[in-house]
């Protein structure tokens, strides 16, 4: 496994002959609006990472972009509302089309209320994973070998737990819903973006 760190964007070649890429954020915070996104990590599955620290000042980063909107690649999520949210927000592009496992998650794993990425990782793949960085200075000029080491631990296991999921979406008859669901998410991070954030639109009231 290679971790590799970028400074700005990805480069061109890279991720360049994937058909699906595992894709997380880290920012300053968790409310859209007030707080920036910080870097953005990516996996094509193969077991090694890139890890792209943006520059807040432009976010001037036309290969991720591209990538993030090609049409032909998958991006899988773990809670993709809010990344595509923060994309949309900082990067200027609707990330689509997409795959979230805590959807997935959501729908296939009905006996349990437990669907963050480390309970998931856990029960589907025996995989422990370590959330110690996760409240750390995404911000900082420059990123400590742990910060990267969790940045890249939030990708790695995303192609492996979309398989299990796919497999259960699948025995549970639930795999339509699923890509419904996953058509909608854009659309969801943009009602967030426009101020829905905490409603439900769906609801009588």
């Amino acid at each position: 496994m290679t971790t590799f760190l970028h400074d700005g964007d990805l480069p061109a070649d890279a991720l360049a002959n994937a058909t699906a890429v595992a894709v997380d954020s880290e920012t300053m915070g968790l409310r859209l609006g007030r707080d920036p996104l910080c870097v953005v990590q990516l996996s094509a599955g193969d077991g090694d990472a890139h890890v792209v620290k943006l520059d807040r000042a432009t976010y001037d980063a036309p290969n991720l972009k591209r990538l993030l909107t090609d049409p032909n690649v998958v991006k899988i999520f773990h809670f993709g509302r809010f990344d595509i949210a923060m994309f949309w927000l900082h990067l200027g592009v609707v990330t689509a089309p997409v795959y979230c496992t805590k959807i997935a998650s959501k729908l296939a794993r009905t006996y349990t209320d437990r669907h963050g990425l480390k309970d998931v990782s856990r029960e589907l793949l025996s995989v422990d994973m370590s959330k110690a960085q996760q409240s750390s200075d995404w911000g900082a000029a420059k990123l400590s070998d742990d910060q990267i080491a969790y940045a890249a631990s939030d990708v790695l296991h995303l192609h492996a737990l979309r398989a299990r999921l796919d497999e259960m979406l699948v025995r549970e008859r639930r795999d339509h819903l699923a890509r419904a669901c996953f058509e909608f998410l854009p659309h969801r991070a943009l009602l967030d973006v426009a101020g829905w954030e905490d409603a439900d639109i769906f609801a009588h009231t």
